[in-house]
């Protein structure tokens, strides 16, 4: 028995939905009747709404290479070249921000997410390219999901290549295709109706004693559109016969709980709060605060987690890993509390002596002062000689 041969290597190339959709296939096809492919799935507010608030958040944070010591803490290293890319430019024309934008919104719109080269001088990493989705041909072991990349062909170093892919290797805008394709249809219907003075179909009657050709019922139902259609509906209608409208409306068929709906369907393909997505329906001054820290552990954290690891593996040696070295984004900008909070939290840390006064004003980023790197508790002492700092 071949036992190479029972257990080869087989590979699974993906191929975008959006070549798919231009090469005549069915990827974005949806049961509402309208495709959906990652650039038409921006053109529903919330789905566009979601997109920016998760990439821009990232785009955001600040990231730091830093050293953690067998103790746990961490001491930043700016000199390494990983820092400057990630705190300056990550290419002559994309800044580190700009990148960190455009490869989440891939992430989330493509099924490959986003895929970015790094190029390198004598080992050491000196650009970060991103390409845009499709560039990059992407395959997949079918037993172990390995990825091997290559660009017309030629095969790419895995080690160069930085991935940042949606969980379930599906992106949330594939994943909830029919959402989005309801929210963009509902929209569309909402267009039209308007659009036609915001009146429903009718029913034109006719004279039953006289018998009308095809060629003349139609030519008289395109003289009433041209005469009361689109914008020239609501006024005065002269007609031989009798005009019954439909007395169905838009409250009827519950349009706008229905959109509003969607809104909190897309929330959940994102994993945003809807609140973010500017539905404040259910948003109160007691639970915007929790709704807040929610995003930031369970819809911004994953991505945070899976953008260090990536940028880890690229950007930092085997060596470098195993001496403490690591990328991680500070986070602290998202959870700062109003002024008011932040004082009281400060000087309760102060006089617990957990935090000493500079170290509270470097969060602040304000400059240390002769004295603050003792620990005393400012409510008792009256002197700080002898006290331990």
């Amino acid at each position: 028995m071949d036992l190479k041969r029972i257990f080869r290597r087989t590979e699974v190339k993906a191929l975008d939905t959006s070549l798919l959709e231009l090469l005549g296939g069915t990827a974005g096809a949806t049961s509402a009747g309208v495709p959906i492919s990652p650039a038409g799935a921006l053109r529903v507010p919330a789905v566009a709404c979601a997109v920016r608030v998760i990439a821009e958040a990232v785009a955001t944070l600040p990231l730091v290479v830093s050293r953690v010591a067998p103790d746990g803490s961490r001491a930043p290293v700016l000199d390494h070249v990983a820092a400057k890319l990630l705190g300056g430019d990550v290419c002559p024309w994309a800044s580190a921000s700009d990148f960190l934008l455009a490869m989440t919104a891939d992430a989330l719109l493509h099924d490959d997410g986003g895929l970015a080269v790094v190029t390198r001088v004598s080992g050491e990493p000196r650009e970060l390219i991103r390409y845009r989705p499709g560039v990059v041909s992407v395959a997949y072991d079918v037993n172990t999901d390995e990825p091997t990349y290559s660009i017309s062909g030629a095969p790419l170093d895995p080690a160069d290549v930085i991935q940042l892919r949606s969980p379930l290797g599906r992106a949330p805008v594939s994943l909830a295709r029919e959402a989005i394709g309801l929210a963009l249809a509902l929209e569309q219907h909402g267009a039209r109706l308007f659009g036609n003075g915001a009146r429903p179909s009718g029913v034109l009657s006719l004279d039953p004693k006289v018998r009308y050709s095809p060629e003349t019922v139609a030519n008289m139902r395109a003289a009433w559109l041209a005469a009361h259609g689109g914008a020239k509906s609501g006024g005065t209608a002269i007609v031989q016969g009798s005009y019954s409208p439909i007395a169905l409306t838009s409250v009827d068929a519950q349009f706008h709980e229905l959109r509003q709906f969607q809104i909190l369907e897309i929330a959940r393909a994102f994993r945003v709060p809807p609140s973010m997505l500017f539905d404040l329906a259910r948003a109160t001054w007691s639970n915007m605060e929790q709704l807040s820290r929610e995003f930031l552990v369970y819809s911004l954290g994953p991505w945070l987690r899976a953008w260090e690891g990536a940028l880890r593996r690229a950007l930092l040696t085997d060596e470098e890993r195993a001496a403490g070295l690591t990328i991680s984004f500070e986070t602290d900008d998202l959870t700062a509390a109003d002024i008011s909070a932040r004082a009281v939290a400060y000087s309760s840390l102060i006089s617990s002596r957990v935090l000493n006064p500079n170290e509270a004003r470097r969060w602040e980023g304000l400059p240390p002062y002769a004295g603050g790197e003792a620990f005393i508790n400012p409510n008792i002492a009256t002197s700080t000689a002898g006290v331990q700092s």
